[in-house]
Order: C-alpha cells, then sequence, then structure tokens
C-alpha cells in the first residue's frame, strides 16, 4: 500500500500514536482521557496484518484501563480478522483492560458466522463502545507480580 495514512485527533498526538500502515491497511490511535485509548483500522484485516493490528491496539497496554476498537472502517475482514479479535480479548482479560468493538459491515458478517453467540463486546457505534468501556469503573489496585 503506496498511500500515506492521515488521523486527525482532537488531542495533540505525540510519536507514540502516530498512525501505522501495514500491508493493505493502517491503524491509528487517539487517546480520549487517561487510561482510555480508540484505536481505529482502516482497510483490509486479513492473515497478513492480524497479528500486527492487535500488537498495533496493546502496544501501550500498561497505560490502557478502557479501550475502544474501531473497525468501522475495515472494508475485508478475513478469518484471520477474527482470530485476531479473539487474541485481542485474550490478551486485554490478563492485562485487565476492559474493551469494545465497532464493526463494519464486514466485520458484522464474520461475527455472525465466527461469534454466533455474541461473546465479543460489540457496539453499533464508537459513541455505544465509548459509553461502555467508561462505564466500567478504573481498577483500585492492581497487583504487581
Amino acid at each position: 500500500m503506496s498511500a500515506i495514512s492521515h488521523f486527525s485527533s482532537p488531542q495533540p498526538v505525540d510519536p507514540s500514536t502516530e498512525p501505522s500502515e501495514c500491508h493493505t491497511a493502517h491503524f491509528a490511535t487517539r487517546g480520549l482521557e487517561p487510561g482510555t485509548t480508540v484505536v481505529a483500522a482502516y482497510g483490509e484485516i486479513d492473515a497478513a496484518n492480524a497479528l500486527e493490528f492487535v500488537d498495533y491496539a496493546l502496544r501501550d497496554g500498561e497505560h490502557i484501563e478502557r479501550l475502544v476498537v474501531d473497525l468501522t472502517g475495515v472494508d475485508f475482514f478475513g478469518t484471520a480478522g477474527f482470530s485476531a479479535l479473539h487474541t485481542l480479548n485474550v490478551r486485554t482479560a490478563g492485562q485487565d483492560i476492559y474493551w469494545a468493538m465497532t464493526p463494519s459491515v464486514s466485520v458484522k458478517r464474520l461475527l455472525r458466522i465466527c461469534d454466533p453467540d455474541a461473546a465479543l463486546p460489540v457496539f453499533d457505534s464508537v459513541q455505544a463502545a465509548v459509553d461502555a468501556v467508561r462505564g466500567r469503573p478504573a481498577p483500585l489496585l492492581k497487583l504487581v507480580p
């Protein structure tokens, strides 16, 4: 992909939140308030970039308490994308990060097949997902190994 990614944020963007491109997708991060982050994906999520997306979404995991994954800009979502969402679900649980996502039409199509019991936290809009993660109180204490 040779296109240049642009992402506008209402807050200043530091180098750790710069957009990232890989294969046929680009990713961007926006901080809402301390501990709450929105990660957006655009383009295609497939076997070539699905795990890179998970790594990108959680690269600042030690500073994230609430995560919203905005997939509304995803045009193609392969089965590797669903595996990546499962991996994200497991890793966020292990890091005590409360998360929610907003899918595009292509993501919804695959979720109907791969997640018929609606185990993943899916919301109709980014705002609804943000409201859902904000509804969970931040942990009072964090155990250190």
